[in-house]
């Protein structure tokens, strides 16, 4: 069987393409585990997995768990709002005490960029970084490229638009290393003010014009603006935003070919995306949390064999 170059999934930085590729056949089999009438394979039985997450999420924080559970993992949930760092406990005693307990891995996110990378040099337990502020989320850039390849045939020689909140987004960077590994074209869209100055040094084409990305691209996923993680106004106001940024189905409809429209959740109906354009025959939004399980599979699986 082949293995992973790496212990922890730290970024899609740290992955070669070999690694990307292996990650997604092997989602590819468990999609089909997940949609059997018996979901669950006794892969890793033995192993006992912790979600650490210091900050709030749904969508992602449900995956691992349906995930580990499929895979027949045991469980442990941690949150920080209701635990001793509100007491002053360290990230290091925390996940140490967690450990004590004889736990295999750690899935975990965290607000401050590098929080996955600090723990994995200190413990010997596997590190799933489920996010860490705005620096990366590799899982969801996994599934993103697993629905495009699972939609379009490959990845290769795709054009990707990436639209929205690219300086606040630790899924843009994420994607923007994983979609170039596998050998597509990414543009990245928005104001001036939320796109960061060194976006060009990564080798992507910038717009500030959201009907010139919409004609460019063969893949739009689109991003929501980061409220929680702006100290400071970068727009005059949302209904602006969304007047300049938004997209709606008429946009969609009048391009001159059918493209695919993405978003990692949760969306802001209105201000990104109307209604009719997420829930259109162009959207393959609820696709990506199906697949997000099964990437999640995967990678857990993968990286347990190390």
């Amino acid at each position: 069987m082949q293995q992973l170059s790496v212990r922890h999934l730290l970024g899609i930085k740290n992955l070669t393409e070999n690694d990307i590729q292996l990650i997604l056949d092997t989602a590819r089999e468990f999609k089909d585990v997940i949609n059997r009438p018996i979901k669950k394979v006794p892969s890793l039985r033995d192993i006992t997995i912790a979600n650490v997450f210091f900050e709030n999420s749904t969508r992602t924080r449900l995956s691992f768990e349906l995930a580990e559970k499929r895979l027949s993992a045991d469980v442990i949930n941690f949150s920080a709002s209701g635990s001793s760092v509100k007491k002053g406990e360290t990230l290091l005693d925390t996940v140490n005490n967690i450990l004590a307990m004889k736990v295999d891995m750690i899935v975990m996110r965290h607000a401050s960029p590098g929080a996955p990378h600090y723990l994995s040099s200190r413990i010997n337990a596997n590190v799933v970084n489920a996010g860490d502020g705005t620096h990366e989320h590799p899982t969801q850039a996994l599934l993103d490229s697993f629905s495009i390849r699972e939609k379009l045939g490959d990845v290769a020689g795709k054009r990707v638009a990436i639209i929205g909140d690219i300086l606040h987004s630790r899924v843009a960077l994420s994607n923007i290393f994983c979609l170039q590994r596998q050998g597509a074209e990414v543009m990245v869209c928005g104001p001036t003010t939320l796109i960061p100055k060194y976006i060009g040094s990564l080798g992507v084409k910038v717009s500030h014009n959201v009907r010139e990305a919409l004609a460019w691209c063969d893949v739009a996923n689109v991003l929501r603006i980061q409220l929680e993680r702006q100290q400071i106004k970068y727009f005059p106001s949302l209904r602006e935003y969304s007047l300049y940024y938004g997209i709606n189905k008429k946009m969609l409809d009048e391009l001159d070919r059918p493209i695919v429209l993405m978003h990692p959740g949760p969306i802001n109906r209105g201000v990104e995306l109307t209604s009719d354009a997420a829930d259109s025959h162009h959207s393959i939004i609820l696709d990506q949390v199906e697949n997000g399980v099964a990437v999640r599979m995967a990678v857990l699986y993968l990286l347990a064999q190390l």
